[in-house]
């Protein structure tokens, strides 16, 4: 058996600046009054300054005792855990969240090498160094505020002290040749290392180099998906293509025979049978960059007549966004979901829904939800197809290696209620008993989050009562308006490359009524897209994406939703009117990035259309 005494978690925790005053009692012995204080204090606006590190600290608080007695049975078992890493894989925040990093010295390319390139590529911005707690950037462009903070809090998450942040004026054209050269310092290693063994193709070592370059690139460039074709036919283009902000980018271009031996190598590493080429299959190998892991994913199929495709997934757990960070510009809506997450309503049940076109962010949003729930108090099982980032202290279902001999994605929720959970996760509503099992799971008490196809907050709601069987439509209808109790419809939106992007004053390209719709003034500032772009955004005049949201949070009381009902039933756009019912709107979002220089006016009027 293994012992964590009291001494080592408050020692742990005074290290942190979080050890608790003489006479206070452990966590665990606190009154249950006091606890739903700490770990869910009331007021958005009371705990805004410090939110991010307060919740950090309860994060790493609630699991250092299961972290602790880990590290211990790892030791015993000759593997090497730190503290650090094994809170960082629980989903709370580093030690630098909490309290900053005693490192307040840095070059440039040390912090390059340190910081999250995806956190700092889009800003347009030189890491000088960092000296004595002062940051000192080259700014392409003048950093928001809001910016200045990511960057800073971003720092401070890697392990660095920051207690400012500081510009240097550099010569335009000269920062631009800078910028240029350090952000393509990966590209040219790939295309030398490329060079290299289309030179010698017959050597192994410069393949598995080209392989890791590859794969480098791909994530310098914040690319999510790299797409591979191999076609022997001779007039066949053996392209690879990065997936960046939506749009696929033809990068390497390969021979036949050069190509062939690069999928082989990726098969073989992802576990899959390399010489089947006609046959669909999935698997995933692990890849070490900046010194964190990341999954790669990788589906194979055929391709023409001799050929095949292979698609890799890049799951870089540091591109995901915590729950402070995705709803940083929705406080209403992050303090209403706080509060269906906490694990003081436990009982309530409840389902929440994250809907949106493909590749909008779906699984992104749930994942952040999930690592925001206390999973040392309660039980989160997620049904997935297929499980994308592994979460500590979660049991995780992977429908496709679970369903077979006659069993549907339905049997997987219904034989999970059988594992007490507290919070049921499911992948995807796709079909007809999924989503009236899940009804009868939220109906019994559990906490049912989810994601589903739908355009907009209101269709969501429509969708859902299209997979109901015309003979139970009604008593499914009332069941969801009676478990309903959040919908966020989302879309990831391209902002603006502010090194290229063109200021005008609103006036000058908007009409009265445009401006009136957008909330501008005739003397705001405003930036236009520049089709031209330049070469920091590979000429395409955006840069980076950023989450657009429209949510239906319900808050009535179980007594008072006939009203809900009959909307669902009659008119389901009337639900926005019902008492208990708030609306943020696309509009919202909208407004505020182009207020914020991110959105081109007249691209936000057809999202707002939309």
């Amino acid at each position: 058996m293994i012992n964590t005494t009291e001494k080592d978690r408050d020692e742990y925790l005074r290290k942190l600046g979080l050890g608790r005053p003489e006479g206070v009692l452990p966590p665990d012995e606190r009154k249950s009054s006091n606890r739903r204080q700490e770990r869910l204090p009331t007021g958005f606006e009371r705990r805004k300054g410090n939110r991010r590190k307060t919740r950090s600290s309860i994060g790493r608080e609630r699991y250092l005792d299961m972290v602790l007695k880990e590290r211990t049975l790892f030791s015993q078992q000759g593997f090497s855990r730190s503290t650090e890493q094994l809170l960082s894989a629980s989903g709370a925040g580093s030690e630098a969240e909490v309290k900053a990093g005693e490192r307040d010295s840095a070059t440039g390319d040390q912090l390059r090498a340190l910081l999250p390139v995806q956190t700092w590529l889009p800003l347009s911005i030189h890491l000088v160094g960092l000296e004595k707690g002062v940051l000192t950037v080259a700014p392409l462009h003048e950093l928001t505020e809001r910016q200045a903070q990511n960057l800073k809090n971003t720092t401070l998450r890697s392990g660095f002290k920051v207690e400012k942040i500081e510009t240097q004026m550099w010569d335009r054209a000269d920062l631009t040749k800078t910028l240029h050269a350090v952000h393509d310092l990966s590209a040219h290693r790939c295309e030398k290392t490329l060079s290299n063994w289309l030179g010698d193709i017959n050597n192994g070592l410069l393949l598995n180099q080209f392989q890791r370059d590859l794969l480098a690139e791909a994530l310098q460039m914040r690319a999510s998906d790299i797409h591979l074709v191999q076609d022997n036919a001779p007039d066949a283009p053996n392209w690879i293509k990065y997936r960046i902000d939506g749009d696929l980018v033809p990068i390497h271009l390969l021979p036949a025979e050069a190509m062939a031996r690069l999928t082989t190598l990726l098969k073989r590493d992802a576990g899959l049978n390399f010489g089947d080429r006609s046959t669909p299959k999935d698997g995933r190998f692990g890849f070490v960059w900046q010194g964190r892991s990341v999954d790669v994913r990788v589906a194979a199929g055929p391709q023409a007549q001799d050929g095949e495709k292979l698609t890799l997934r890049l799951l870089d757990r540091a591109g995901l966004k915590n729950f402070e960070e995705l709803f940083s510009r929705y406080p209403e809506v992050a303090e209403h979901l706080a509060r269906l997450l906490a694990p003081e309503i436990k009982g309530g049940g409840g389902l929440i829904l994250m809907s949106g076109p493909t590749g909008s962010g779906k699984s992104t949003t749930l994942y952040a939800c999930v690592l925001e729930i206390d999973r040392r108090r309660r039980h989160v099982l997620s049904i997935e197809d297929p499980i994308e980032y592994e979460m500590r202290y979660a049991t995780q279902w992977q429908v496709a290696q679970i369903v077979g001999a006659g069993r549907e994605f339905a049997d997987l929720i219904r034989a999970a209620m059988r594992h007490d959970p507290d919070y049921i996760i499911i992948g995807e509503m796709r079909d007809t008993a999924t989503v009236e099992t899940a009804l009868k799971a939220a109906e019994s008490g559990h906490t049912v989050v989810s994601t589903i196809h739908a355009d907009t907050a209101v269709q969501t709601l429509e969708r859902l009562r299209s997979f109901m069987p015309s003979e139970r439509e009604r008593s499914s209808t009332y069941t969801l308006s009676q478990q309903i109790r959040g919908v966020l419809n989302q879309r990831l939106v391209k902002t603006l490359c502010h090194s290229c992007s063109i200021k005008m004053m609103a006036k000058e390209v908007l009409s009265p009524e445009e401006m009136e719709n957008l909330e501008l003034m005739p003397e705001d500032i405003v930036r236009n897209h520049n089709p031209s772009g330049c070469d920091l955004c590979n000429h395409a005049g955006v840069l980076g994406r950023t989450l657009l949201l429209e949510a239906l949070m319900i808050e009535t009381v179980l007594s008072k939703r006939d009203t809900i009902f009959h909307a669902l039933m009659h008119n389901v756009n009337d639900i926005l009117y019902q008492d208990g019912v708030n609306y943020t709107s696309r509009k919202h979002g909208v407004c505020w990035l182009v207020k914020d220089g991110l959105m081109d006016p007249k691209l936000a009027l057809i999202m707002m259309d939309g």
